[in-house]
């Protein structure tokens, strides 16, 4: 039966992965059940949305990032203080305004170095537009445009991305004047806005949803006709510049024995099993972001630039030293991008049988949350079980792209429910009543239910998705949408 699930190439239908008779039929059913038509599009919407457009939020230290970032989440999450510098890792936040989505970046570490405050800044902002499909530019209304601002401004020119400059502090009709002297910067229109009021914020918004796109440019895979991207990630020193020798059989990246030579990703074109693939070699991640300074700090930036644009994350761990928090962290980054992921144990011809049998121990315990991916155990120095690495990959792929159809999904989920009931809680017993799978890369569920679904019960659900369907080496996205009010039935 596994014939009927199809990896999908093409670009996502309107309503998510679906098509036309598919959809009609699930909307039926779906007003069966009682759901509002309105409330089910908008999930299948959310679910199969695919990658959300993305706006950076920069500026110089202390210009109100956070609170503006605050601000338009609608909650306190960025860390405020007043002082310069308190956001040093780069976070992501996922923000709504007038019905649209999209990705909100808020950016920080703007830390001096031997290389000079000024190189500093260029270097976070270029990151920042680079990975961007449109940038809120902020700028202190009330000290004006310094020469900071001036250098991001010709970074932002030089970029071509569209930019919503935001006049902060501006608390009242005294500080308009201030904002008005920004048209200087020649970026347009300065918005006066107070972060910390909310004033004037919802003008600046408009003008943030005229300049996103509906969704972000494809930077990766066979719809642009290119090769596959490879994103290989892990710590300093575990070899990943060796690998990508070792697989292109020449020495194309600088290997040595310091930790972190690797400073810019390194893209290269290989040709392996007869496809050719696009690997980047990344510069390893020290330990945790906000403890960096200088260039590591923006390496750790650029490595996670990569991810975004890869469709496979090949994470190499040493399997000859302990598994590391560090590890841990950079699975989790590659899990929460959504790419496919293998995992491969470099260092593997190393190992005696006391350590292999702790090595298990651990990965048991401590990468629990990727038991999905594939695995190789390799030697990047010697080529030991190299060949086995492509495979790993296109499995990996297969799994990301692949789709349900949604009659086979609700019948697998008709006999979960009926074998294996969600527990009774409060005296009720939600029940899954049906789903549909809304999107590929990474798979995106979404299930409709008569009530609050446990977490745990929706890890069982996942785990037996990955049982029935396969799934390896990517991860599930379940969205669950409880019916509100049990209407007639047809």
């Amino acid at each position: 039966m596994n014939d009927q699930i199809q990896p999908e190439g093409s670009a996502e239908h309107e309503h998510g992965a679906l098509g036309d008779a598919e959809y009609a039929e699930f909307m039926e059913l779906a007003a069966e059940e009682g759901f509002d038509p309105e409330d089910v599009e908008g999930a299948i919407g959310e679910a199969g949305h695919g990658p959300l457009p993305a706006l950076a939020v920069i500026g110089r230290p202390n210009v109100g990032k956070s609170t503006l970032v605050n601000r338009i989440i609608g909650r306190r999450e960025a860390v405020v203080e007043d002082r310069p510098g308190v956001t040093r890792d780069r976070v992501t936040y996922e923000a709504e305004w007038a019905g649209r989505r999209f990705k909100l970046v808020d950016t920080g570490g703007w830390e001096q170095d031997v290389l000079g405050i000024d190189a500093s800044v260029a270097a976070q902002a270029e990151y920042a537009i680079e990975a961007a499909d449109a940038v809120v530019f902020v700028v202190d209304a009330t000290v004006g445009a310094t020469d900071t601002d001036e250098a991001v401004v010709r970074l932002l020119r030089k970029s071509g991305k569209p930019v919503v400059l935001c006049a902060n502090k501006v608390d009242g009709q005294s500080g308009e004047a201030d904002a008005t002297a920004l048209w200087a910067l020649g970026l347009g229109e300065p918005h006066p806005v107070s972060a910390l009021h909310g004033r004037g914020t919802g003008d600046m918004l408009d003008a943030v949803l005229d300049a996103l796109p509906d969704a972000p440019a494809q930077t990766f895979g066979t719809g642009i006709g290119g090769p596959r991207r490879i994103a290989l990630i892990g710590r300093p020193n575990v070899g990943k510049s060796s690998l990508l020798n070792k697989v292109a059989n020449e020495n194309r990246v600088v290997v040595n024995e310091i930790a972190g030579t690797t400073r810019d990703p390194v893209d290269e074109l290989i040709e392996l099993g007869g496809v050719v693939w696009k690997f980047v070699d990344t510069a390893g991640i020290r330990k945790r972001v906000h403890l960096q300074q200088g260039a590591d700090y923006y390496a750790s930036l650029r490595t996670a630039a990569a991810v975004e644009k890869a469709e496979v994350a090949v994470i190499l761990i040493d399997a000859s030293e302990p598994i590391s928090v560090q590890d841990q962290r950079i699975v989790t980054m590659a899990v929460e991008a959504g790419r496919a992921i293998v995992v491969a144990y470099n260092k593997w011809d190393t190992l005696d049988e006391e350590r292999r049998y702790y090595l298990e121990r651990e990965i048991e315990s401590e990468l629990l949350q990727v038991a999905w991916a594939p695995r190789v155990n390799v030697s990047a120095e010697t080529g030991r079980h190299m060949e086995k690495l492509v495979p790993a990959i296109e499995a990996a792929l297969a799994g990301w792209e692949t789709r349900v159809p949604t009659g086979r999904l609700n019948a697998f989920l008709g006999e979960l429910v009926a074998s294996h009931p969600h527990p009774v809680r409060g005296g009720k017993q939600p029940r899954i009543l049906f789903g549909t799978q809304a999107g590929t890369k990474p798979p995106r569920f979404v299930l409709f239910s008569s009530g609050f679904i446990e977490h745990g019960y929706r890890r069982f659900v996942e785990r037996r998705l990955r049982e029935e369907f396969g799934f390896e080496g990517t991860p599930i996205h379940i969205s669950v949408r409880v019916r509100e009010k049990r209407g007639r039935k047809k």
